[in-house]
């Protein structure tokens, strides 16, 4: 889980992720089971894949039809909470550990009923290993990947009616431009593979500890006992928070939503409705709870800190001195929306603008220069490294005739992807972008190159800073695409219309492609750990991808098609979704086409300011604070998060589920370790699917607005 906005990351490498020596003693000792030898699952050096066991046979079955079905099938699980989650706050969530976990229990249990005679059990039966299993989630991964286009820069040219008034209408340019973004970025990612993997060996904490969970779930009986017990809670918060969630869309105001300034406000104590209208309410959310436990204190406060400075302190101060405005939204109570954020009038985004556009700036401004420099100060010393490293593009393209015993990649020759298959693939794939760019959405090929070679730098970013901490800032860093496709267009002389087409066209391609390939190279540190077949990794990339393409797609129409708010806001800004990426996405393309910058003179200088100070206190950050200290330095990033996204009840969530981790794992470490990620990945996948149902009830007429109770809802209106 990543505090970032698009963002997809996942908590970081620890040996807690698998299971510990006392609790496998335990399980061991419950069970009647083997005994547990301790030096069997010591630590072992991430850098390098794990030790061949004494008593090791080869697995025959490591590409299979149930591995490539379960793990699409959970992808699609996760692919689904995504694009809620997405829409929601522009939060995601990496499906590795839930594929490892989720898919190990399904598989398992397919292996031991279905015989291994008869064509189906050619298809389904087997003995099941942690090779296979490592395929299930490079599946679920890639199947459950490519929601950033969906919640960012897509609806973004909804917005500013730049493709028809329904996606539905649009269904083969949304497929056709998820394949361009999802297929180039699976293909070159083989390169990336034998230079940040083999031979820069960075840690890439969430692929590490979904290796060690799966070494450790295929650790004989007792690892099959801790895999129960996991997959157990795993599926017992997934399904309560999967009915919990439906049942909010009925009763919201009851059990979900808890409008305290409005209550207080009719019980006579007037002048609190302001706690109303700025957004200061309580939401049940069971989705950024595990957010927040999975994202720590230090990301969770650094995005509650930002809501406080945001909404609580700033906004207030704009409207009060007349910086800001809000929209009234009823006649009979004093409710007012400050997070209108309509483009149709450009005159009023400098003279007239809401709290929420005027937070904008310094939002996206911090997050981008504060990645930006995340980024480069976490590559000195990898730069420093470069010329005793061979940075050999040329060798990313030669195939070996055989293996050195003294190369660093003793993986079988066999087994590795021939340079044939991604190289015909990437040339490809390119040429298929640029026909479906230039034929779809009037780019040229010179401008298509040029969105696919920034993808491809990102994507060294996304991999370079994934691979160190765990977080993937592409989708930030991808803005600056757009900067740099404003003025291309700007060159161009293109027209208004057409140079936002082109500056959020080629964010799509810019932004999907990188994240892709940073998903994928995890994918393969996993492998590389397990000593899994690259070859059989690359088959289920591109199958999970392509069923990625048709369900992000199918899953847009289905959302927007409940909640056409999310193309189209209300003028008071009041949805269901929020969908804070597509906001920033949109801004930044009017403020790169426009003429002039339709920025209020004083979000312009503290959006500078900010994002200086910022930048100063990470430099001091890495350079002058002990680095036992970091965690009580703001992450700018969260706190830039806390200023786009309005809605401060998900701050509040992770705020308490961070704090709530912290106290379990000092309490009852044995507990934490068993169970922490397989609970928090069930309430976030829980409440995804949960609000794909509800989306799917409202399709069909029968979600809560039409059944449901508007009790403790402002103004007595449904606020579901």
């Amino acid at each position: 889980m990543s505090t970032a906005v698009e963002t997809t990351s996942a908590p970081a490498i620890r040996r807690e992720d698998s299971v510990s020596y006392n609790e496998k003693k335990a399980i061991s000792e419950e069970s009647g089971g083997e005994e547990y030898r301790e030096d069997a699952y010591d630590d072992h050096d991430v850098s390098k894949p794990f030790p061949i066991p004494d008593d090791y046979v080869e697995e025959t079955h490591q590409l299979t039809f149930r591995a490539l079905l379960v793990g699409s099938a959970l992808g699609a699980i996760v692919g689904a909470s995504n694009i809620y989650l997405g829409l929601k706050t522009g939060f995601t969530f990496g499906p590795q550990l839930f594929g490892a976990i989720f898919g190990f229990a399904i598989v398992k249990a397919i292996s031991r009923i279905v015989p291994e005679s008869g064509i189906l059990g050619r298809c389904l039966g087997g003995p099941f290993g942690p090779k296979e299993n490592c395929t299930v989630q490079t599946a679920a991964t890639a199947s459950g990947g490519l929601g950033i286009l969906f919640v960012s820069a897509v609806p973004a040219m909804y917005r500013l009616d730049l493709l028809s008034d329904s996606p539905t209408k649009d269904i083969g340019k949304l497929i056709a431009l998820t394949c361009c973004a999802g297929f180039f970025g699976v293909f070159f990612v083989i390169p990336l593979r034998k230079y940040y993997i083999v031979h820069q060996k960075l840690t890439f904490p969430t692929p590490a500890a979904t290796a060690y969970t799966i070494r450790s779930l295929h650790s004989g009986k007792t690892g099959a006992a801790a895999a129960k017990k996991k997959a157990l809670a795993l599926f017992y918060s997934f399904s309560a928070t999967f009915v919990f969630k439906v049942l909010t869309g009925y009763i919201p105001g009851i059990i979900y939503d808890w409008h305290i300034g409005w209550t207080l406000y009719r019980l006579g104590f007037t002048s609190i409705i302001s706690l109303e209208n700025y957004g200061w309410i309580i939401e049940f959310t069971p989705a950024f709870f595990g957010a927040g436990m999975l994202s720590g204190l230090n990301a969770s406060w650094s995005f509650f800190g930002g809501s406080i400075l945001a909404w609580g302190i700033i906004a207030p101060s704009l409207v009060k001195n007349g910086l800001a405005f809000g929209r009234p939204i009823s006649e009979e109570f004093p409710l007012v929306s400050y997070v209108a954020l309509s483009f149709k009038d450009p005159a009023q985004y400098v003279t007239a603008p809401s709290p929420r556009y005027w937070l904008l700036w310094p939002g996206v401004l911090m997050m981008l220069l504060y990645s930006f420099a995340d980024v480069m100060l976490s590559l000195i010393p990898i730069v420093r490294s470069m010329s005793k490293e061979s940075f050999n593009i040329r060798g990313w393209f030669n195939e070996s005739k055989s293996i050195n015993p003294e190369d660093e990649d003793q993986t079988p020759l066999e087994d590795r992807i021939p340079t044939s298959w991604w190289t015909v693939g990437l040339f490809c794939s390119t040429v298929m972008c640029c026909a479906i760019l230039a034929t779809q959405f009037h780019m040229n090929v010179g401008e298509a190159i040029l969105a696919l070679l920034l993808g491809f730098i990102f994507s060294f970013i996304g991999v370079q800073s994934s691979g160190h901490t765990d977080v993937n800032p592409v989708g930030t860093v991808a803005k600056a695409s757009q900067l740099i496709f404003g003025g291309v267009a700007k060159g161009s002389g293109l027209p208004l219309g057409p140079a936002r087409t082109l500056n959020l066209t080629a964010g799509v391609i810019a932004a999907g492609s990188a994240a892709q390939a940073s998903d994928m190279t995890g994918d393969l540190k996993t492998g590389y750990l397990l000593r899994a077949k690259p070859r059989n990794q690359f088959i289920a990339q591109l199958v999970g991808s392509v069923v990625a393409v048709f369900l992000t797609s199918g899953l847009f129409i289905l959302f927007t098609k409940a909640s056409p708010c999310i193309l189209h806001p209300p003028a008071t800004g009041e949805c269901t979704y929020g969908a804070p990426s597509v906001s920033a996405w949109a801004a930044v393309a009017i403020a790169v086409s426009s003429p002039k910058l339709p920025i209020p003179p004083s979000s312009g200088y503290t959006a500078i300011g900010l994002g200086i100070f910022s930048v100063v206190s990470l430099v001091v950050k890495h350079f002058w604070i002990p680095k036992k200290y970091w965690g009580y330095v703001p992450n700018w990033n969260a706190v830039g998060l806390g200023f786009v996204v309005p809605q401060v009840y998900y701050s509040i969530a992770m705020a308490v589920g961070s704090v709530f981790n912290y106290v379990w794992l000092a309490r009852s470490p044995g507990t934490f370790d068993m169970y922490m990620f397989a609970i928090s990945a069930g309430l976030l996948a829980g409440e995804g699917l949960g609000g794909v149902f509800q989306a799917l009830l409202a399709v069909a007429g029968v979600d809560g607005t039409k059944y449901g109770s508007a009790i403790g809802c402002p103004g007595f209106e449904f606020c579901g």
